[in-house]
């Protein structure tokens, strides 16, 4: 199994390590508002991630954070330490506490995992919940020297870690302060960033410190609950691309500046989502969140198609055509597995398919070999595209065997597709069929038994008029949308 390591800048074979266990770690949420797509996208690679681990026999503990605190405005640029807190910054708009926004926001974040499928982490630890262990590493950092305090601030030194920039390439001797909003005056050097910062008297999320009455910084807050939860070194740590500077460049200074050891063994990271060629911006009209996708008639399996028909570490133009192809192969995913239980005279759910026949014998296809190619092609630094290539050439098989008539092990393709589906993290969405649109194909079908034919016709109108479509199948119909 192989990896791309962006610490390293090349594909490595994946050993965890401690034999057989991964330590995961993903940066979550910051719970202020809804999440865009996006972002959306770098939790499907995750969890896309850890399915692929546990099919190859890895134990995985995934930890997930919430960022419910500390995270400024100004945080993405540089290391400006400036702004509102993102959090407080809503609740002061919306006329509610932190805790409010925060609740209301995880709990969204939650259901929308849920929708896509994401598989629960196995904990998502709350950066306010962790006030102490962060205390406890600053404390460290300012012993060694790696920090410094003024004012009630404290500081990281990032001149005191020569090997600052590494993941990145932003080098002391690269970056530019020219390219900085706004510089805080107690920093000895434009590029320390803040590890405490002490509140205003009406800030609304602060803690006693030994520094001052304050609140900790974004970055220190990833350091503090990763080590807590899975040790000093980390096998994985993902995140979008947009995260790899300045956040878990600064992350790498304080946890290694701390422990002096390597704190992370495989970086992965997601690349920028597009729209229509162009960055995602409220301003631009084309800032989609989940809701705007099923607004306009697709589902989170739709999206989640979407997601996994491109690499992860290829920028991703998201258009309404190309999520409109993803579902159309999302159907053709969905409607092999329904042929194949047809052909035994049974339904079952893709996803978890159980037995979908008897064997039909040694000579019968059953697509082994497709399964062993996508396997490797998912272990391959997760190649989704050539997994989902390869599975189209086994349904075209499929297909063209059973056009022909040829013996298949139903049984065998069902839980080959079971065991792609799980890779892919898809699921048959329940649809709810109306009730009218149900019972008239019931008397439809009661009609064809008695060789009603007119009958039949005329109530297949009507099921069509629905928009939906009535398909004939051994030992009864199967009602789809058309």
């Amino acid at each position: 199994m192989k990896f791309y390591n962006t610490l390293t800048k090349k594909k490595e074979v994946f050993e965890p390590l401690h034999p057989g266990k991964v330590g995961m770690y993903v940066c979550g949420p910051t719970v202020y508002g809804y999440m865009q797509i996006g972002n959306i996208r770098a939790y499907v690679f995750a969890d896309t991630l850890r399915r692929v681990l546990e099919n190859a026999g890895f134990e995985v503990r995934m930890i997930k954070n919430i960022t419910d605190v500390g995270h400024l405005t100004e945080d993405e640029v540089g290391q400006a330490d400036s702004g509102e807190d993102k959090i407080e910054k809503k609740a002061r708009a919306e006329k509610k506490s932190p805790e409010e926004i925060t609740r209301f926001y995880e709990e969204y974040f939650l259901r929308m995992e849920k929708a896509l499928n994401i598989l629960p982490a196995h904990y998502f630890p709350r950066a306010t919940a962790h006030i102490k262990q962060m205390i406890k590493l600053i404390k460290e950092l300012i012993k060694k020297g790696y920090a410094y305090e003024k004012n009630g601030n404290v500081f990281l030194d990032v001149t005191s870690f020569p090997q600052y920039g590494r993941l990145s390439g932003n080098t002391l001797e690269n970056l530019k302060v020219g390219a900085r909003l706004e510089e805080h005056p107690d920093k000895k050097h434009p590029w320390d960033f803040a590890l405490w910062l002490k509140a205003p008297k009406d800030h609304l999320m602060h803690w006693p410190s030994p520094w001052s009455e304050g609140y900790p910084g974004w970055h220190i807050e990833c350091s503090a609950m990763s080590m807590e939860y899975l040790g000093d070194t980390l096998d994985i740590h993902t995140g979008g691309e947009d995260n790899i500077f300045p956040h878990h460049e600064a992350e790498i200074v304080q946890s290694e500046g701390v422990t002096g050891k390597p704190f992370v063994r495989y970086w992965l990271h997601t690349r920028h989502l597009l729209v229509d060629g162009e960055k995602m911006g409220k301003s631009k009209g084309n800032f989609y969140i989940l809701e705007d996708i099923l607004k306009k008639g697709f589902s989170p399996m739709d999206l989640r198609m979407l997601y996994i028909g491109a690499h992860y570490r290829s920028q991703m133009n998201f258009t309404w055509e190309a999520l409109e192809q993803a579902k159309k192969n999302k159907e053709v995913l969905y409607s092999i597995v329904e042929r194949l239980n047809s052909v035994k005279g049974e339904q079952n759910i893709p996803g978890s398919v159980k037995s979908v026949g008897a064997n039909h014998g040694a000579s019968a296809f059953g697509g082994e070999e497709y399964l062993k190619k996508v396997r490797e092609a998912m272990r391959d630094d997760l190649n989704t595209p050539l997994a989902l290539a390869v599975t189209f050439e086994l349904i075209k098989k499929i297909n063209m065997l059973l056009d022909q008539k040829e013996t298949v092990d139903a049984a065998v393709l069902g839980l080959v597709f079971e065991k792609i589906f799980l890779f892919f993290g898809l699921t048959r969405e329940k649809e709810i069929i109306p009730t009218d649109v149900e019972d008239m194909a019931k008397a439809r079908e009661a009609a064809r038994q008695t060789k009603d034919f007119a009958e039949s016709d005329r109530l297949r109108d009507l099921i069509e008029k629905r928009g939906y479509k009535a398909e004939d199948i051994p030992g009864g119909y199967r009602l789809k949308k058309s």
